[in-house]
Formats: structure tokens, sequence, C-alpha cells
């Protein structure tokens, strides 16, 4: 039976944590609100799994996954679900344990680029609040964002190998390719001055990039390019 990713269409937010898990476990899986809008398919289908009134255990917001008779929310909470199913999490308890406490970590983390670009409220536009947006990004180029770096970093030293948990591949390694891939996109400046700071953390970075299936999912039309609608946006002002 295939997966259902429930995300919105245009951009890769925080489904695209989801996509990359199935991608690269070659997992069949349909990427429902892309598809034309008809019966259990399109932008309606992916509000469905919000709608308590309907749908009993609904999400709050996407990305939502289907397995059956099986539905869940949250970016973490999903990956949690798959990891073992698709050969991506560690078998002993403990490991996937560890595992979930980093990819929690990875969502603090995607929460704070967030903010940089909007760091008053979701329900204004960007350009409402610039100036305070343009302190908050100082702010997290200065302190918060080496201070990811750094643990990740330690992360990867303590494991002695290549991978963040164990010594195979898991979402995880997937998930800070996206953290790095992301922020490259939205920091390109920073992070070109970080980057050499961090040979490790860009090492991962490039061997998950050239793994057959994820390099030939970068290079499909199925991986939706960064823009400024989603999480990691570039604003040339709030860069430096």
């Amino acid at each position: 039976m295939a997966y259902e990713l429930y995300y919105w269409p245009a951009i890769q937010g925080r489904g695209e944590f989801i996509r990359l898990a199935l991608e690269e476990a070659g997992a069949d899986y349909r990427d429902v609100a892309r598809l034309p809008e008809r019966k259990g398919q399109g932008v309606p289908a992916m509000l469905a799994c919000l709608d308590g009134g309907s749908t009993p255990q609904a999400a709050y917001a996407p990305p939502v996954l289907r397995e059956g008779d099986v539905l869940i929310g949250q970016t973490t909470n999903i990956l949690l679900y798959l990891g073992r199913r698709l050969g991506l999490a560690p078998r002993a308890e403990s490991g996937r344990l560890w595992l979930n406490q980093l990819q929690l970590t990875m969502a603090d983390w995607l929460t704070e680029v967030h903010d940089t670009h909007h760091p008053l409220s979701m329900n204004q536009y960007y350009e409402e609040q610039k100036q305070v947006a343009t302190l908050r990004s100082a702010d997290f180029r200065q302190t918060r964002l080496p201070k990811f770096l750094d643990y990740f970093t330690q992360v990867l030293l303590n494991s002695r190998g290549q991978y963040l948990v164990g010594a195979r591949l898991t979402y995880g390694d997937l998930s800070l390719f996206q953290m790095l891939a992301g922020l490259q996109y939205a920091f390109p400046q920073a992070m070109a001055r970080l980057a050499p700071q961090y040979p490790v953390l860009f090492a991962l970075h490039d061997m998950v990039a050239a793994r057959p299936n994820i390099a030939r999912y970068l290079k499909s039309k199925r991986r939706i390019p960064f823009n400024e609608e989603g999480i990691f946006r570039h604003y040339p002002e709030l860069d430096g």
C-alpha cells in the first residue's frame, strides 16, 4: 500500500523532511495535495485531514501521513513512525529515542529559522515586520546559528562515523542535510563564512546529496525549489 503524504503543494517546508525519507527509501508514495483536485486528491484532501469535525484524530497542521487506516501528524512523529518501516532508524529503542531527540532539536532549529523573517506574527507580511526581522536575523546569524552548528558537529564527532546515529544512514542525516541546504539558500553569505569551521557537517551534506536516490530526487521535478513562501527564505537584508 502506498503512503500518502499531505502537505502544501508549492513549498518544501516541513513536508520536505518526510519526502526525503520516502525518496531515500524508494518508498511508494503519493504527494496528495500536488495531484489534480478530485475525490481524495488535491488541497481539499489535505485540508480534510485537519478537520476535526470529520476526522477524529485530526492534525493541527500539515504535514500528515496516511498508511491505510493510520493517520499521523507532526514531522518528527511521522519520521519516528517511518524510521523502522523504511530502514532509516536504529533497531534498538535507545538508538531510536536518541534519533528522535535529535530530530526534535532540528525542529526547534527550524522554528528559529522561520522566526528570522516572521519574528512578530505569522498573520503579518514580512514587510510589516522587516525592521524587527533584521534584528532577529542578526542575532540568529551571530549566536544561535553557530550554537546549533557546534552541537551537531559534536554529535557527529561523538558518533565516530559519518552518520549522526550508529553505523548507517538514518532519517536524521537526511534532515540535517535539508537544514544545511536550506540555510545555504536563506543565508548564503553567513553560511559561506561559517562553512570552513564545520567540515564534518558539510561532508555529511555532500554525502547525502550524492546518494543515488537523493541525487535523482534533487534533479527531478518532485523537488520543489526553495522560494519565499516556505520556511527557508532568502532576503538579502537579513543575510550578512
